[in-house]
């Protein structure tokens, strides 16, 4: 009797550890992803300055500062993290070609405002890319914990979801937009 009490016991206490990392690991996702969140944020906030930046060459390209307004405004609309992969890359392509502007004009490459903006477009695009890893290592982590046992026998019973991982499916989103001077 002592026997089955202390082997019920022991199971209840294996499963009141399990989740309780399980939660863990679950807050360490969404907190990691929050990160993103504050990365692409800090990117979106850039924008407007850069075209506010380019706007005495709008004739010239009022398409592609078009391109860019919409492309932003579309990522803004996406919450979740992997609906949001295809928009961010438009919008990174938008952007790589609105920092371009300034091999086609000389005064734009000059122009200390817009400098300023590409360094800090950089130094975010460099943050993002470190927030992204760091989601995804805690994405697999939380992962490896659902779906290895004991996890896989819990986690989905008490409502685990399988998070999504960052994955780039496009080749050339694999690449910074070029914010080179």
């Amino acid at each position: 009797m002592v026997w089955v009490l202390s082997t019920i016991g022991l199971v209840l206490l294996a499963v009141v550890v399990l989740y309780n990392q399980l939660v863990r690991a679950r807050t360490h996702v969404h907190r990691a992803w929050a990160q993103v969140d504050t990365q692409l944020q800090r990117r979106h906030d850039l924008i407007p300055n850069l075209v506010e930046t380019v706007t005495g060459y709008r004739d010239h390209e009022r398409s592609l500062l078009d391109a860019v307004t919409a492309a932003r405004a579309a990522a803004l609309e996406v919450h979740d993290p992997v609906a949001r992969q295809d928009a961010e890359d438009a919008l990174g392509d938008a952007l790589g070609r609105l920092l371009a502007l300034d091999e086609a004009y000389p005064d734009l490459k000059a122009d200390g405002a817009f400098t300023a903006l590409q360094a800090e477009l950089r130094a975010t695009e460099d943050r993002l890319a470190f927030a992204r890893g760091f989601a995804n290592s805690r994405v697999a982590r939380y992962r490896a914990l659902i779906d290895t046992l004991p996890g896989v026998l819990l986690a989905r019973p008490l409502g685990f979801p399988r998070e999504a991982l960052y994955a780039l499916e496009d080749e050339r989103a694999r690449t910074r937009p070029a914010v080179e001077m």
